[in-house]
């Protein structure tokens, strides 16, 4: 293909629309070229302030909008390991619920997370938790944040469907004394996953590596429309929440003005907000975290409309940390969990499925001479040939019609033609 596209460097992942706003670029810059800045219509981008980035390719190594390897996680799996085309690998598979009552309601379904992080600071003595928070200054806006309490964790909870970077701020946990926790979205935990075979004393602090089931993020954008959906003015909020108190929770906005609130269900907000979610997003193979130590989220088999439920989560263990941990912690009386398997992450999550599409959507990508990520080790290509003939033809043809109607095949350079809402980090 002699016209194909071909990612060169850190700005050609940008400018193809292939970036997921992790914030590892801005962490990992020697020459301090990059900082990163919230584009309204699409997500947390890299800006680039000198043309070190047009020469140097470093980035390219971990960048997780670019390439994702999954064949690099079996050094560190033993003979006690399953393997599944579609989920990736998994020591164990669970289901249950933070013990804690006030965890487990103020998170987005079971707890898992918070519980464990919670278990981490006050058992296995970890300095703190690094992961994402509502930013009080602008709720509109997440923020990368440090948790050391009970109080920071409940006050955090809960999923927040907003741009987030927070490998922006990897740098405090490498300078800590002790080891720490890092929860961030799975492409998140995927480039802290390659960094950490690059800098030896960030890995050394890395305690536990937590991640959630990821469908996508949404733009701010999509946050703005919805609250106009609501008639609430962006400027005029005092507090937001996606999920939470509560299974699956509701999506509330509280004005500075009025003391009443405005909420949606969880079905309408999400419905509404997926739609703002970026094309990359959709090409991802990596929706339950296999990068990380312990991947979490909703049981939705479980959940019955009618029938009231404080919230109860899937868990899967990845690494033998992950297992090691997650056993302390039930023993410990954090955890309240019951064995489970494939068939009940299946029932729970269309996730998983998304992966037989992607070999073809990939494909149509090529099609138009656009450049693509770089994906190994997720059997793409054997789970695409499950597909029966229509269901191959309708993703190609879908996949292409969509570039087309949306411009993406060819290069756009957001930077130059988007509204910037904030800038996260110099």
């Amino acid at each position: 293909m002699a016209f194909m596209q071909r990612i060169k460097n850190l700005k050609d992942v940008v400018d193809w629309g292939l970036c997921v706003g992790c914030g590892a670029c801005q962490y990992y810059c020697s020459y301090e070229a990059v900082s990163l800045v919230n584009f309204e219509s699409v997500g947390i981008r890299p800006k680039f302030h000198n043309n070190k980035c047009l020469e140097c390719t470093e980035c390219l190594e971990f960048c997780p909008g670019y390439k994702l390897n999954a064949n690099l996680l079996s050094s560190s799996h033993s003979s006690d390991i399953q393997s599944h085309p579609l989920l990736g690998s998994t020591y164990e598979i669970w289901e249950g619920n933070a013990i804690d009552h006030e965890l487990r309601y103020r998170a987005s379904s079971g707890g898992i997370l918070s519980a464990l992080a919670l278990y981490c600071l006050e058992q296995e003595h970890m300095n703190f938790i690094l992961h994402t928070g509502m930013d009080p200054s602008n709720p509109l806006l997440n923020k990368t944040v440090v948790s050391k309490t009970k109080a920071d964790l409940l006050k955090r909870a809960g999923s927040r469907y907003a741009p987030s970077s927070p490998c922006d701020s990897l740098h405090i946990i490498e300078n800590s004394d002790t080891p720490c926790v890092f929860i961030g979205k799975p492409c998140d935990v995927a480039a802290l996953s390659s960094l950490r075979k690059i800098r030896p004393k960030l890995d050394k602090n890395l305690g536990l590596v937590l991640t959630f089931f990821c469908a996508g993020t949404p733009s701010t954008q999509g946050t703005i429309d919805l609250l106009k959906q609501l008639h609430v003015q962006p400027d005029d909020i005092d507090t937001l929440a996606y999920r939470g108190n509560g299974w699956p929770g509701l999506f509330k906005v509280s004005s500075k003005k009025h003391t009443s609130e405005k909420s949606l269900t969880y079905e309408k907000s999400w419905s509404f907000l997926e739609k703002y979610r970026s094309f990359r997003c959709k090409l991802c193979p990596d929706s339950l975290g296999e990068f990380a130590d312990i991947a979490s989220g909703d049981a939705w088999h479980i959940y019955k409309k009618d029938i009231p439920n404080p919230g109860m989560s899937l868990v899967l263990v990845r690494s033998k940390r992950g297992k090691e941990i997650l056993h302390k912690a039930m023993e410990a009386g954090y955890l309240d969990l019951k064995r489970s398997n494939t068939q009940a992450v299946f029932a729970a999550q269309g996730l998983p499925e998304r992966r037989k599409e992607l070999f073809g959507r990939l494909l149509a990508i090529k099609l138009l001479f656009i450049p693509t990520p770089e994906f190994k080790g997720f059997s793409l290509f054997s789970v695409w040939k499950r597909n029966t003939l229509h269901m191959k033809i309708k993703t190609i043809a879908g996949t292409i019609k969509r570039l087309l109607l949306r411009g993406l095949w060819h290069r756009n350079p957001p930077t130059q033609k988007l509204r910037s809402i904030s800038i996260i980090k110099q």
